[in-house]
């Protein structure tokens, strides 16, 4: 790799780009690959099987040719909204993952750095909190509180926001009660939709870790499928 190169791959970690690092294993040629530019005149035959490869955000050599690509993504901001015990199961298992977790919980007992070591805590109400820590098309919310106050002003915040993924705490009645509150504030159905309450995938766990674990297959899944 000649140092113009790896000069360029530098500056564009550097200002949080993303982007592909494409190398020929036959020459030890390599390609620097970004979605929406252009891409290089050698690559072009294989332009599909990159851009799968890139959107899989997973790493390796493409079938059927010399072609090993390493991809270089933003980590997924992931805001939960209450610090309960779910919300430490999720921030521990998720260590080894590309998120950039955030909490958000005006009780500041609750939400401290000692119960929250490696996440960015915000002690405020979301309608604050969001000011310091903005949601996008990009962005997961996560509703643990079960309180009304200060879960509902933050899924509605993830919906005008288009948040990718947006998940929610409570039975299929809280649920339901929460869908009508929305509509009573103007949401459309189909918006509403959007939303997994309850939260998880189900596979019959109750207790906070396996209801932690099941929030985090869920969003997973919903990164890969961006």
């Amino acid at each position: 790799m000649n140092l113009d190169l790896l000069q360029e791959i530098i500056n564009l970690k550097n200002s949080k780009k993303e982007f592909s690092v494409i190398t020929d294993i036959s020459n030890a040629k390599s390609y620097i690959f970004s979605l929406n530019e252009k891409i290089q005149e050698d690559l072009k035959e294989n332009e599909k099987k990159i851009v799968e490869l890139y959107k899989s955000r997973k790493d390796g050599l493409i079938k059927g040719t010399n072609l090993f690509v390493k991809n270089y993504h933003r980590p997924i901001k992931v805001v939960i909204v209450g610090a309960v015990h779910i919300s430490q199961f999720f921030v521990e298992y998720a260590k080894s993952l590309n998120l950039d977790i955030y909490i958000i919980d005006p009780r500041g007992y609750f939400a401290s750095e000692k119960r929250f070591p490696s996440a960015n805590i915000i002690n405020l109400w979301p309608d604050e909190a969001f000011k310091h820590c903005t949601l996008d098309k990009n962005s997961a919310l996560i509703a643990l509180t079960h309180d009304p106050k200060i879960d509902d002003p933050a899924i509605q915040e993830a919906l005008n926001k288009k948040c990718f993924y947006i998940g929610a705490l409570g039975s299929k009645k809280t649920h339901e009660n929460r869908c009508n509150r929305l509509i009573e504030n103007g949401f459309e159905k189909e918006e509403i939709k959007k939303i997994f309450g309850p939260i998880g995938i189900k596979f019959g766990g109750r207790s906070a870790p396996e209801i932690a674990l099941s929030i985090i297959f869920q969003l997973m899944t919903e990164i890969y499928k961006q």
